[in-house]
C-alpha cells in the first residue's frame, strides 16, 4: 500500500482534465478526471457554496490523515476559481454498493453481504481506533473496486472525537450538530444525546438491511419525515430484518441494532461474529467463542415498524431534509416504553429513499 505522502500528492495545476459528471449533491459535483502526465483516472469533488466547501475541507482533512486499504484515498486538493475547492480522490471502478446492488437485481445474496460487511467492519475498526466517527454510513458511501474490495467514502459528515478509545471503551462527546442521513441514523443521534463510535454500528445494521433487501431501512414513512424521525428516535422498535436471512445474519443485526448504545457491539467484537468470521461457534459479548451449537441463541427481534440519504457519486434530491434536525426537538422527550419481543414474520413494502438525503 502506498505511503500516506504518496496518497495525498495533488495533480499539478493544469495537469489534469475534467471528464463527465458522475454525481452531484448538496455539497457540489463529482467528475471523472484524468492526469495528463500519466493518464491515470481519478475523481474530483468540487464545491462552491460555503456549506459545500466546509464539508469538502472536512473530508480532505480527515482523509489526508488516513492510511488504510479500507478507506478511500485522498490524492490532494486545490483551490479553483473564486471560492471553489477541488478535492481529488482515488477512482473505484465498481461505483458504490448501491450501484452494485442495482446492477445485480436490486438486492445482494447473503454470501456477498457477508463479504462486504466484513470489509466495512475492518474500515470502521480502523476509523474508531483513530478516533473518527463516520456519521453517514450507507450503501451509497461504500465504494467497490473491480476486485471486490470495498472502501469507506464520503467523510463530509465525519467527526474526530477529542478523546480516542484508549481502553476499549468508547468516549461520548456532545456535539452541537451531527450530519448524516435520517433513515440510517442511530436513535441516540436523533435525540441529540452525543457522539459515540457505536452510532456507526447502528448505521452498519441499516446498511446490511439495505444490501440484503435493495431498499432503505424503516419502510414507507419517507413521505412524512417528521413522523419517521420521531419513530426512530422515540419508538421502541427496530428496522425490519430480512426475513430470508440466516440465524447468524439475524443475530448479527440484533447486535448492531441494539437501541441501547451501551449494549451495542463494537466493530472489533463484530469481526468475531460468525456472520462475518465464518466461525460456526457461538460468541459471547466479549467475542470469545463458547461451546458449539447448531443454531445461534438469537435474541428475539422487535416488531417491524410501518414508519419509515452520499458517496460522492450519487444524485441527491434537491429537497433537503430540514437542517433544524441538528437542533434536535426530540432530546429527552422519549418514553422508552416496553419493547416488543416477538420475531418479525412479515416484511413491509419499503419505498425508495430518494427523498432522504444527507444532513450536513
Amino acid at each position: 500500500m502506498a505511503s500516506n505522502s504518496d496518497q495525498c500528492t495533488s495533480p499539478l495545476p493544469g495537469a489534469w482534465m475534467k471528464g463527465k459528471l458522475v454525481g452531484s449533491g448538496a455539497f457540489g459535483s463529482v467528475h471523472l478526471a484524468m492526469s495528463k502526465a500519466t493518464g491515470a483516472l481519478f475523481v474530483v469533488k468540487s464545491a462552491q457554496s460555503a456549506h459545500g466547501v466546509q464539508a469538502l475541507e472536512n473530508e480532505a482533512k480527515i482523509l489526508e490523515s488516513m492510511n488504510s486499504q479500507y478507506v478511500v484515498r485522498c490524492l490532494g486538493k486545490e483551490n479553483g476559481e473564486g471560492k471553489c475547492i477541488n478535492v481529488f480522490m482515488e477512482y473505484m471502478a465498481g461505483g458504490s454498493l448501491s450501484d452494485v446492488s442495482q446492477i445485480f437485481g436490486g438486492a445482494l445474496e447473503e454470501e456477498v453481504v457477508r463479504l462486504y460487511t466484513r470489509e466495512i467492519l475492518h474500515g470502521l475498526k480502523y476509523l474508531h481506533e483513530n478516533g473518527i466517527v463516520h456519521c453517514d454510513l450507507k450503501c451509497k458511501n461504500v465504494l467497490v473496486g473491480s476486485s471486490g474490495n470495498v472502501k469507506l467514502a464520503d467523510f463530509g459528515s465525519a467527526k474526530r472525537l477529542k478523546d480516542s478509545k484508549a481502553d476499549g471503551v468508547s468516549v461520548q462527546v456532545a456535539v452541537q450538530s451531527i450530519g448524516g442521513t435520517p433513515l440510517w441514523m442511530a436513535p441516540e443521534v436523533l435525540r441529540n444525546e452525543g457522539l459515540d463510535f457505536v452510532l456507526d454500528i447502528w448505521s452498519l445494521g441499516c446498511t446490511v438491511i439495505e444490501m440484503a433487501t435493495g431498499r432503505p431501512p424503516w419502510g414507507t414513512k419517507t413521505s412524512n419525515p417528521v413522523a419517521a424521525v420521531l419513530e426512530i428516535a422515540c419508538g421502541n422498535e427496530k428496522p425490519q430484518f430480512p426475513r430470508h436471512f440466516s440465524d447468524e445474519g439475524l443475530d448479527f443485526l440484533e447486535r448492531c441494532l441494539e437501541r441501547d448504545p451501551k449494549r451495542r457491539w463494537s466493530a472489533e467484537e463484530l469481526l468475531n461474529h460468525p456472520f462475518v468470521s465464518g466461525n460456526s461457534m457461538r460468541v459471547s459479548r466479549k467475542g470469545v467463542a463458547c461451546s458449539p451449537a447448531s443454531t445461534l441463541d438469537i435474541r428475539i427481534c422487535e416488531e417491524g415498524s410501518d414508519y419509515s440519504s452520499d458517496h460522492g457519486m450519487e444524485s441527491r434530491d434537491p429537497n433537503d431534509f430540514p437542517s433544524s434536525l441538528s437542533r434536535n426537538p426530540f432530546s429527552k422527550c422519549c418514553d422508552e416504553g416496553n419493547r416488543s419481543t416477538r420475531r418479525q414474520q412479515t416484511e413491509s413494502h419499503l419505498e425508495s429513499s430518494e427523498n432522504w438525503i444527507t444532513v450536513r
